[in-house]
Formats: structure tokens, C-alpha cells, sequence
């Protein structure tokens, strides 16, 4: 396996020559998924010059791509960079952070957010602790498509989206606080996809044509989301309603729906319906008509402030309600702290007040801030 970085497209050589240039100690423990986003994070680092060692979290026992298969390939990747390889048994933070956190908020009526929650409870931090513990390395690198600014003079480190748009997970990353992301190296972050697997190739790693796997690997894990759904919560059949109470349908379970949602919804009507609340007391699914489903402003809470310290006064942003959805101009209005939120650290709120309505603003979900390209920072909408 070659990795020379004169071989190597002008994009990756780029890389390797900042990754050379990186200010402090050249040690890090890279978290290994079995993908090959990860892998050439790996060979990246080591072809940099870097003392590199992986680092792969257990999350679930069996099937998943982040769990058997992932392990396997994690390790074998290791082998033949010629590099340790540490697993570490999170299973048990990951079923009471993330599989319990899901189930209660799906049964609750919401449509939460895992992989925000899952960088920050239990991937990033969890990984720093343990490396700088078990092996005395201060940082750690992944294969997200992100960017970091650290600032000269000591400040904030600014997170910036990814190079390539198709792939930017800026996004997942809003809840990562600066002690966390000053210690993150994200080599792949001024790569294309198409780059990645490239370079991949090129060196002739062994998930270089590993196939994607899906956003959640709670889906991968269990075959679908519904799947996984209906392994934790009862069947719950009720009734699709409008506004006024009047029953257009049914339904299999509100949690198998979510606030802007169309399609999928078994129910014939003279116009388009739209899901726009999940009435969890009633166990019913709440429709309307498009011209009735738009929002035009909502609140966030638990705002964890990015790349800059939190707004006394308004601003002008651009905002993310779902990861695949296009940024949307908004004024943003900082809102009297909730010292009563649940996430009791991040007590900042704000009002979000939109300049075109939104079909998709679900509480629970994120909305990040952004702008250009840096992230403003991020919360959970709440109303």
C-alpha cells in the first residue's frame, strides 16, 4: 500500500501538506467506523507523518455498520496501516443516551434528533477522554465532512461546513462545545466524496468501495427506522384528524410520523395534507391543507453557541431545520434564558422569525445557524 502524497490527487497532497503543518503534537487516536471516510482519515494522518493509532466505540451487538462489520474492518484497516487498534464497549452509554432517549421522544409525540446528541454524549468527548486516559493523546481525528478555524490569538474555534455541500455535516456537529472542538482534527473536510474514494483506491484500502451506509445507524441496524420503532414500542393504532377534529384516516402509530410530512400519509382528500402536529394525549396525527401548514416562526432552546459568543441583540442568519434541507434566511431575536431546560448548561433560547413559512419545523429537531459557510451555533426547537 502506497503513501506517498506525491501519488496523490492535488486536493488530498493539500491536505497532507496542513495536516504536516499542524500546529502542536503530531499524536492522535482516529475513530474508526469500518467506512472508508474514516479509513483515509487513517491513511491521511499516517502518510502526514502523524503517530496514529484507531479507535472504534462498540455501539450494538450484531448487524449494523457500525457494529460487526464496521469492527472487522476496522481492525483489518489497522493491520495494514500498521497501526494499534482499541475497541471500546459504549454500548451501554449508547442504548441510555441514544436508544432511550429516541423511544421516549417518539412515544412522546416528537421526532428527536440522535446523531447531534450521540456526537456529543457519546462519540466525541467520550473519545477524548478515553485517549488522553488510556494512551495519553490529546486529540482526536474522524472522517466528517467538516472544517475547523482555530483561532490565532486563543479564541473560539470556528466549524465551518465541508467543502463538498452534497456531503457537509456541519450540521451534526452544532452541539460540540469548544473544548471538544479544539482538540478535533477533520482531514477530510476539504475533500469531495468522489476524492475520498479516489484516494481510497489509490491506496488500495479495503473499504474503498464499501458501500454508503444510511444517515441513522439505527436503520442500518434494524433493517428501517420503522423496524426499530415498532421493536421498542407497542402498536398504537388511531386516527388521522383535521384541524377541527374531523377524522380523514388512520394510522399504525404516531411515531411512524413526523410535522411537514406528505407523502405516505393513506389518506385521500381533495388537496394535499400535511402532518402538522403528533398528539401524543389523544394518539392522533393532525393534518391540513399546505395553505394551513406553513410556519413562519418557531423557538429554540438548549442553544449551544458555535463560533461565536451568544447575541445580545438580533441577527441576521441563515438556518438548517433538517439536514437535507436548504438554508433559510431568518432573523434570529436572543430570548430570556430558561434556566429550567432540560439541558440546563446551554440555558440560551432564541425566536427564529422567518422570512419565507416552513413546512418542516418539528420540535425536538435541530435548527443551526449559520453564516456563509461557519456555524453560528445550534438548538433544539422547542414550539
Amino acid at each position: 500500500m502506497t503513501t506517498l502524497s506525491s501519488q496523490a490527487a492535488p486536493a488530498v497532497s493539500a491536505v497532507i501538506e496542513r495536516l504536516q503543518a499542524w500546529p502542536g503534537e503530531h499524536r492522535v487516536a482516529v475513530g474508526l467506523s469500518g467506512g472508508v471516510d474514516s479509513s483515509l482519515t487513517a491513511a491521511l494522518l499516517r502518510a502526514a507523518g502523524w503517530q496514529v493509532e484507531g479507535l472504534t466505540l462498540w455501539l450494538m451487538s450484531g448487524k449494523g455498520a457500525c457494529c460487526a462489520e464496521g469492527l472487522v474492518d476496522a481492525a483489518g484497516l489497522c493491520e495494514e496501516l500498521g497501526i494499534p487498534h482499541h475497541v471500546v464497549d459504549s454500548r451501554q452509554i449508547f442504548q441510555q443516551e441514544i436508544v432511550q432517549f429516541l423511544v421516549q421522544g417518539y412515544s412522546d409525540g416528537t421526532t428527536p434528533l440522535p446523531c447531534s446528541r450521540c456526537n456529543r454524549a457519546v462519540k466525541f468527548g467520550p473519545m477524548l477522554d478515553w485517549a488522553a486516559r488510556e494512551r495519553g493523546i490529546e486529540r482526536v481525528a474522524t472522517g466528517h465532512y467538516a472544517r475547523l478555524r482555530p483561532s490565532p490569538s486563543g479564541g473560539r474555534t470556528q466549524l465551518l461546513r465541508g467543502l463538498d455541500a452534497r456531503k457537509d455535516q456541519s450540521y451534526f456537529l452544532y452541539d460540540l462545545p469548544q473544548r471538544v472542538l479544539q482538540r478535533l482534527v477533520f482531514p477530510l473536510g476539504e475533500l469531495t466524496k468522489p476524492d475520498t474514494r479516489a484516494e481510497a483506491g489509490r491506496l488500495g484500502l479495503r473499504t474503498a468501495e464499501k458501500p454508503e451506509s444510511q444517515d441513522l445507524c439505527l436503520a442500518d441496524h434494524h433493517g428501517s427506522m420503522k423496524a426499530f420503532l415498532d421493536a421498542y414500542l407497542p402498536e398504537r393504532p388511531g386516527e388521522i384528524v383535521l384541524g377541527d377534529g374531523r377524522v380523514v384516516g388512520q394510522h399504525d402509530g404516531i411515531e411512524h410520523f413526523t410535522i411537514g410530512q406528505r407523502k405516505g400519509l393513506g389518506v385521500a382528500w381533495s388537496e394535499p395534507l400535511h402532518v402538522v402536529r403528533l398528539d401524543a394525549a389523544m394518539n392522533r396525527v393532525v393534518v391540513a391543507p399546505r395553505a394551513e401548514a406553513a410556519r413562519s416562526e418557531c423557538v429554540v432552546g438548549a442553544i449551544n453557541w458555535v463560533s461565536i459568543d451568544p447575541p445580545s441583540s438580533p441577527l441576521e442568519v441563515q438556518v438548517q431545520v433538517r439536514y437535507r434541507s436548504a438554508p433559510e434566511r431568518a432573523r434570529l431575536i436572543p430570548v430570556a434564558a430558561d434556566q429550567s431546560d432540560q439541558l440546563a448548561e446551554r440555558p440560551h433560547r432564541c425566536r427564529l422569525e422567518f422570512l419565507e413559512p416552513q413546512f418542516s419545523i418539528t420540535p425536538a429537531q435541530a435548527a443551526v445557524f449559520y453564516d456563509g459557510e461557519m456555524v453560528l451555533g445550534g438548538g433544539l426547537i422547542q414550539r
